[in-house]
Parts: structure tokens; sequence; C-alpha cells
């Protein structure tokens, strides 16, 4: 029903439909390498929306070599002098190759907008040239999605909270997302902004409802398969060969190497 909050989704029907899907992503994999197509997927969204599980999910069955995530660092020095987009260009994908960006140019247009890290001016020019920038992407050939992920200010709270209490991710809370919490309304108003001016028809914004992870992760990969002209291309044919006989090598005895200790002994 319209508003109300669906159920969490099942791992027994979650498992077997990622599986699926990631199938689907390792043969969009094989389409962009054989083709030399570009593909560019931009996951944002607020902190704690669950950006960061989805892009491990879609990229957990794909050739590093082919398939890359892209989380760049606060810039340097020398890249605060830089045309802004400078550092997001040199990260752009070759042919065959797909780069997943973890937050991307839209930095600007959030936390640094909200947190005063860049002026009113460059945040404007931003807003103007950014939809430029992204059309000449689109002429150049690069197959261009953009994801934001939607998440309530109730869900985000009790996932820091989560975050606070599990040792293994607590490296993922910072000051900086804490900030987040008390700016919330600002965040808002930024994010409306920046889809006014960048949600554009040669590179719409879609928006993931992602308040329950499961059904945030099938969705978002279900529809970037469904706007990619992929086709699964036939594997080479391959034959294990046989083992060759022995022609009298000797393994060295084991003192003569380091081994690690069997730590599974005492479990």
């Amino acid at each position: 029903m319209a508003g109300k909050k669906a159920a969490t989704l099942s791992r027994k029907v979650y498992e077997p439909e990622l599986l699926r899907l990631q199938t689907e992503l390792v043969k969009l994999q094989e389409w962009v390498r054989t083709t030399g197509a570009r593909l560019v997927v931009i996951f944002e969204g607020r902190d704690a929306a669950g950006k960061g599980g989805t892009i491990k999910r879609v990229a957990e069955h794909l050739n590093p070599r082919v398939a890359r995530t892209v989380a760049l660092p606060k810039p340097t020095e020398r890249q605060r002098t830089q045309w802004y987009f400078q550092r997001y260009v040199e990260q752009l994908p070759a042919a065959g190759e797909i780069v997943l960006f973890d937050r991307s140019w839209y930095n600007r247009a959030g936390v640094e907008h909200v947190m005063g890290f860049c002026t009113k001016e460059e945040y404007q020019l931003f807003l103007r040239q950014c939809p430029q920038f992204e059309r000449m992407l689109i002429e150049e050939g690069i197959l261009l999605r953009k994801y934001w992920f939607s998440v309530s200010d109730a869900v985000q709270q009790e996932r820091f909270r989560q975050r606070l209490d599990d040792p293994t991710r607590r490296w993922k809370l910072s000051p900086m997302d804490l900030e987040s919490i008390t700016r919330w309304e600002a965040y808002s108003r930024a994010k409306d902004e920046m889809l006014v001016h960048t949600d554009v028809s040669e590179a719409p914004w879609y928006v993931v409802e992602s308040d329950d992870k499961r059904r945030a992760r099938l969705n978002m990969i279900a529809h970037l398969l469904s706007t990619l002209p992929y086709h699964e291309v036939p594997p080479p044919v391959l034959k294990l060969p046989a083992r060759p006989a022995s022609t009298g090598y000797v393994r060295p005895p084991r003192d003569l190497q380091t081994y690690v200790p069997d730590h599974t002994a005492g479990l």
C-alpha cells in the first residue's frame, strides 16, 4: 500500500535473487569488456544510506581489472587549485572498463556546500557546469548512471548507533557523519537543489529507497541492468590439459620453510 513501510525482505528471498543478479552483472562485465563500452555508475546519498554495501555486492564477483571502485579522499592542496572536475576525469574508464564512484563530483553539491568547504561562488559554478560536464561524457560515448540512496532520519540514526557498538564497523563513523545528524534539513535542501539543476534528461537521477538494505541492493542492481543493452557473450571453450608425468622433482623438507601456525587447531 502507498505510504506503508514494506516489510524487511527475508534472506530466503534476498540471497537467491542477489546471486541471480550478480550472475547478470558478470554477463554485463563481459559485454563491456568485449565491446569496449565505458560504464560509470555514481552512488550518492546520505551517510549510512547503504551505498557502500550495495557497491560491495555489485563488485563482489566482478573482475577487478574490469570493474573498479573509486572513493577519493579529500583533495590535496595541489588539487584544490585545479578545475574541480579534473581529479574525477582522471578516474574515468577506458574502453572495456566499469567505474563505480563511491561518492563523486557531487561532493560539491552536498557535504562541501553544507559544511562550508567551498565558497558560494564555487557551489553555483558547479551547479552550472555539472550538467554540461555530464553531457560531454555522454556525447563521448560513456554510459552514465546516477543513483541517490534515500534513507529516513530514524533509520540513519539507528545505523549510526549500530556502528558505534560494532568494533568491525566503527571506522565507518566519522565526526563528519555525526555532524550530519544536526544538519539533516540543510542536507535535504542541498539534495533538492542538486536535483533541480542536475536531474537532466541526458543524465537523470534514479532514487533508491534504502531503509531496507536488501531491497535497495536488489532494486538498484536490477534497474542498472535494465537500462543497459548488454547481452551474454559466449565464453571461450576451455579444456583442462592432462597433468604431465613426473620428471623426478622432490619437494624440499618442510623444516627448511617457515609455516604459518595452525591457529585453527585450538578452536
